[in-house]
């Protein structure tokens, strides 16, 4: 009987979606999404690069390679991020240690030859 309430609300919670993984095999499934934002269920797939993106792996990276802090500026500028927008926050951090890379070597160079 206690089987059956539950089933029972959990019926009444899902207003006729199904979520079982017996009808998700036969196609069955419905996909909950909201309906005021379209694009929430487009971005449920894991970001590249062990999940943290391209953006963020380029700033960790740059760190070893400085370089990848000024690819992850191209892309920035490309703007890359409109395929993905959780990659803008990644690339913009590459952008902004890309500019501090630039004027801590221009520095460095001026002192050196002036």
């Amino acid at each position: 009987m206690l089987k059956l309430y539950l089933f029972e609300e959990v019926s009444l919670v899902n207003a006729g979606q199904s979520t079982h993984v017996a009808d998700r095999e036969k196609g069955n499934y419905t996909r909950i999404r909201d309906e005021d934002n379209p694009r929430l269920g487009l971005f449920d797939k894991p970001l590249p690069c062990c999940g943290c993106g391209i953006g963020w792996c380029s700033f960790l990276l740059g760190f070893v390679f400085p370089l990848m802090w000024y690819y992850a500026t191209i892309l920035y500028f490309g703007n890359y991020y409109r395929k993905d927008p959780r990659e803008r926050a990644g690339l913009a951090a590459s952008a902004i240690a890309a500019l501090v890379c630039s004027i801590a070597l221009l520095i460095t160079v001026l002192v050196i030859f002036l």
